[in-house]
């Protein structure tokens, strides 16, 4: 004890048997004296020291948790990948057939009722991979539909479609503008009128494709395979052609179509000129209240493309497609 009290604890221990606590005051040895009080005292400090150091320890752990979790709250959480697209819905190319998609799959429609211009809401039908979206231009009169979607096609549909209900007979055009020229070659932008929302609905549509090929397509009941009838037009002798005998695709400017009871036609304007039907009309039933509108697809199943409706009729009467 004799070092102790020399080394560690010199200067502490004064005459009178008392000790010089933290701040300059003064203590007793919490029991007895002498050496036996300075030992009793001296184990009093370790375990207040150990109390201390340990209390130390706590908040110190306590601080890093608390910096973490504000760490991992700052963090903006991982978005979900896209999921990864099937190889039928893949478009077709030199090394690639789209398939049909497999007889049990269907995706629920994505629907919004909020109006835009004349139509009650507007879906994308069928959901596709990336979502679509619409706008309406009440200077111009045009409505701007962004869309992906493998198709319009096949037992069902994935397309951006802007609809109205209505019930009886039905004219409806629209002028056709696709603003990204290099776009795939069977995008396709609709006139349509269909039973329901769902992506295998039964519908008749008027379509025309990035390449120029316009068709009249029905499904004739839900969850079956689109039948058409193809136009594509062509001239000799028109501006884009390599030479005066080069065969230049003609895109029409307008189309349309009409319901009469249960017939349906395609209306097409080349070059402004007036509307004329083409072809003969085919038959289809679809009970009332049906959705009649426009629509657009990419038939790329995650890339968005673009298309543009002007000078849309859209009348609940036959005879006034123009």
């Amino acid at each position: 004890m004799g070092v102790i009290n020399q080394g560690l604890f010199e200067g502490l221990i004064q005459s009178n048997g008392t000790t010089q606590g933290a701040g300059g005051t003064t203590v007793s040895p919490a029991v007895g004296s002498g050496a036996r009080g300075l030992v009793e005292w001296v184990a009093m400090r370790i375990h207040n020291l150990c109390r201390l150091f340990v209390s130390t320890s706590l908040l110190a752990a306590l601080a890093v948790s608390g910096a973490t979790r504000m760490l991992h709250a700052q963090t903006p959480p991982a978005q979900n990948p896209l999921s990864p697209v099937p190889d039928w819905a893949l478009p077709g190319s030199a090394t690639h057939q789209q398939v049909a998609p497999p007889a049990d799959f269907h995706r629920p429609s994505t629907n919004f009722d909020a109006s835009i211009g004349v139509f009650d809401g507007q879906s994308d039908i069928g959901s596709a991979l990336v979502p679509g979206s619409a706008s309406y231009d009440a200077a111009t009169g045009q409505y701007t539909i962004n869309s992906a979607g493998y198709n319009i096609w096949y037992t069902r549909d994935e397309f951006r479609f802007l609809w109205k209900h209505m019930s009886g007979d039905v004219s409806l055009a629209a002028d056709i503008n696709f603003p990204d020229p290099k776009g795939y070659g069977d995008r396709k932008v609709v006139v349509m009128i269909r039973q329901s929302l769902d992506d295998d609905s039964k519908a008749a549509m008027v379509a025309e494709h990035g390449a120029g090929m316009v068709h009249l397509a029905w499904r004739p009941e839900k969850d079956t395979r689109v039948t058409d009838m193809e136009f594509r037009m062509g001239g000799r002798g028109r501006p884009g052609g390599a030479s005066p005998d080069s065969l230049v695709t003609i895109s029409p400017r307008r189309i349309g179509i009409e319901k009469h009871g249960d017939e349906f036609t395609i209306w097409v304007s080349l070059d402004g000129e007036p509307m004329h039907q083409f072809g003969p009309p085919i038959k289809l039933h679809l009970d009332a209240p049906f959705y009649v509108g426009i629509g657009f697809c990419s038939h790329l199943p995650e890339t968005v493309d673009t298309a543009v409706f002007s000078n849309v009729v859209m009348e609940n009467k036959a005879g006034n497609v123009r």
